[in-house]
């Protein structure tokens, strides 16, 4: 089949004048498969905003009146789609077509009130949804075909569940005749992507789909926020709704992600008051930040009220990293296995944790047996311990147990806290930490002159170059020691501006990430924080820049490694490194190649010059820093270890006897 190419004027269009022209679409289509032919042409849909709006889901225990909607009477399933993405406020939808899902490409094309961004690989599309999902705090929608454009997309829709990442991916499916078949192109999507989904379903007929839509975005924001699945028949896609539908759907059991507050309830009360005494009991508590303080839009705001109300120090982990800003002086910055020094040792001193939004993962307390142990003591003695502020309950007590908790919203359960708690110096427990802060800062060797180029040193230098704008700074990356300097070496003020891949740990997710995200924020530099190994994963992507117009940054630290398990076979392998060592391409050239700009950095004398070159660029760009092979990430608890057992670097020895650090938290 012969297909159009995109004309070459589009490549300089901007990103939100000319929306999804009709070339895109016909230079992407994938083999077409077993399908039906549409029943009626294209019909206008110039008439949409005069549609009485669909009743949308009524509250929890509400009585539902079952009344009919006509306003889609007439339309094609792909129209409807079309006219859900209007009504639940999308404006931006990132996929890739094929015959399976035709009917719905035909209904949007052209559209004028949202985006259609077309990347090189479903996969693409996935991360750049939760990029966009990330930097915005609203749904990301995919649209993708059956079969393998429905199983490409399953690494994003697992990364999604494990970040709680909002995410509604619709699939097309073969028609319902075809089903059990073994159909081209056919696979159980619902099968396959149940467990890394919150909910799918398959849409069965034309009639339920406007239900459908509605069910998963409600889903997918409510509670913890995550990836939803809609499987679309081709048949059900391509039918006429001959008559009226029933426009109200109840959903047992979700609640649909409205912030509004209406006061706690008298347990979730008598809960915020029992943390409130043990604040006030406490002695060096420690406010232990996760992503779901992000879930809120409010959520920083408040948190940082209640630090100045209650002056407790406050660590982060990865996914909340400027959810509190770390040049405040009571920031103890990231935690965990590559976190700052003071930060473990704060953790495992403190004698009260107060944990919101955060799932204590493997990575942040080391040996469990040996995590808290100075709270575990004071939550023993009724004087302190570990308090969870979680909005699933099923995770409450999950891996760690917890002396209090309060379920819900966090930021609503932490604002009700806020009256409660009185202001103390903390004077001991502050001068105790800022005494950490000193002994055991993030440090490393600076490279000679002329020597290539230390990882964190380039971290430093665009932490330097970008400071007076860090408001409107987002930085993605892939996952790799490049992550772990990048959250180490930039310091994090605001919120939705780091976005990683953190409990999946995606390679790849960087360059797509940083799309989505400046798709979403286009008033923003973006930058993606990349290694070589991790570019790779997902660089054809960088075209998808191109063709869109879309000018995200890309810093690459090349090591010609996987660095990370590098650093793990250096370490534990006796340096036999199997399967981590990468042969690259020229990146500059790479980059040149899809008309964009490329620009190398080998030394310290050249790097100021070449980052500023970087950021000032307009167009979609690569920044290639060589860096040396063998630098490794540091601290680090290796596996098995506790917090406090942590390695500070080849030549830096943790000074403090962990032994000794033990028995006087735990007793003898």
């Amino acid at each position: 089949m012969r297909v159009s190419q995109l004309p070459r004027a589009f490549a300089s269009a901007p990103i939100r004048r000319t929306l999804v022209p009709r070339t895109c679409l016909a230079g992407a289509v994938r083999a077409f498969g077993s399908s039906a032919p549409a029943k009626s042409p294209n019909a206008t849909l110039q008439h949409i905003h005069k549609k009485q709006p669909m009743t949308l889901s009524t509250p929890e225990g509400a009585t539902t009146t079952m009344t009919t909607d006509a306003s889609f009477v007439g339309m094609t399933g792909g129209q409807i789609f079309h006219e859900m993405m209007l009504r639940q406020g999308v404006k931006v939808v990132f996929g890739y077509p094929g015959g399976a899902i035709l009917p719905v490409y035909d209904a949007i094309h052209n559209s004028e009130y949202f985006e259609f961004i077309l990347p090189r690989h479903e996969q693409g599309a996935g991360h750049m949804a939760e990029g966009y999902a990330r930097a915005t705090g609203k749904v990301g929608v995919v649209l993708v075909t059956s079969g393998p454009g429905a199983t490409n997309v399953i690494t994003p829709m697992q990364d999604a569940l494990s970040d709680g990442t909002p995410m509604v991916v619709f699939s097309g499916q073969v028609p319902t005749t075809a089903i059990g078949t073994d159909a081209f192109q056919e696979a159980d999507v619902l099968g396959i992507s149940r467990s890394c989904t919150k909910w799918n379903v398959m849409v069965k007929d034309i009639a339920e789909l406007p239900r459908r839509i509605n069910e998963a975005f409600e889903i997918a924001t409510s509670g913890r926020p995550g990836p939803v699945l809609v499987d679309l028949p081709k048949d059900v896609t391509a039918a006429i709704l001959q008559k009226p539908i029933h426009g109200a759907t109840k959903i047992p059991g979700k609640k649909p992600m409205v912030h509004v507050d209406d006061g706690p309830s008298p347990a979730t009360m008598k809960s915020i008051e029992k943390v409130a005494e043990l604040i006030s009991i406490a002695q060096k508590p420690i406010l232990y930040v996760g992503q779901g303080i992000l879930s809120n839009p409010d959520g920083p705001k408040v948190l940082k009220e209640f630090v100045d109300a209650a002056n407790i120090p406050v660590t982060t982990t990865l996914m909340a990293m400027g959810s509190f800003d770390e040049e405040d002086p009571r920031s103890l910055h990231m935690l965990g296995m590559h976190g700052g020094a003071y930060a473990n040792l704060a953790m495992q001193s403190a004698d009260l944790i107060i944990s919101l939004g955060a799932r204590f993962d493997d990575r942040v307390t080391g040996n469990l047996k040996k995590f808290a142990p100075a709270a575990k003591k004071a939550g023993l003695r009724g004087k302190g311990g570990i308090v969870q502020f979680e909005i699933m309950p099923k995770n409450i007590n999950k891996v760690v147990k917890v002396d209090a908790s309060v379920d819900g919203d966090v930021t609503a359960n932490l604002r009700h806290l806020i009256p409660l708690v009185q202001h103390k110096d903390r004077a001991e427990w502050f001068e105790q930490l800022n005494t950490w802060k000193q002994k055991y800062p993030f440090s490393y060797e600076p490279s000679a002159p002329g020597e290539k180029l230390k990882p964190q040193a380039v971290l430093e230098e665009l932490n330097k170059q970008v400071a007076h704008m860090k408001d409107k700074v987002i930085l993605t990356t892939g996952v790799g020691l490049h992550q772990m300097w990048a959250a180490q070496w930039y310091r994090w003020r605001h919120p939705r501006t780091m976005i990683t891949s953190g409990g999946l740990g995606t390679m790849g997710f960087g360059l797509p990430a940083a799309i989505g995200a400046k798709v979403g924020r286009p008033d923003c530099i973006v930058i993606d924080i990349d290694g070589d190994a991790s570019f790779s994963m997902t660089g054809m992507e960088l075209m998808t820049a191109r063709q869109f117009n879309i000018p995200v940054k890309v810093l690459i630290l090349n090591n010609d490694f996987q660095g990370m398990v590098k650093q793990w076979q250096d370490l534990f392998y006796e340096k036999r490194y199997s399967g981590t060592e990468m042969h690259n391409p020229d990146f500059v050239k790479f980059a040149e190649s899809m008309n964009c700009v490329g620009i190398r950095a080998k030394t310290m004398e050249e790097l100021p010059g070449a980052m500023a070159e970087f950021l000032a660029c307009k167009e979609p760009v690569i920044l290639e820093c060589v860096v040396t092979k063998d630098e490794h990430v540091y601290p680090m608890v290796p596996a098995g270890k506790a917090l406090h057992e942590m390695e500070l670097g080849p030549s830096v020895k943790f000074e403090e006897n962990a032994a000794k650090f033990q028995n006087s938290w735990m007793g003898p």
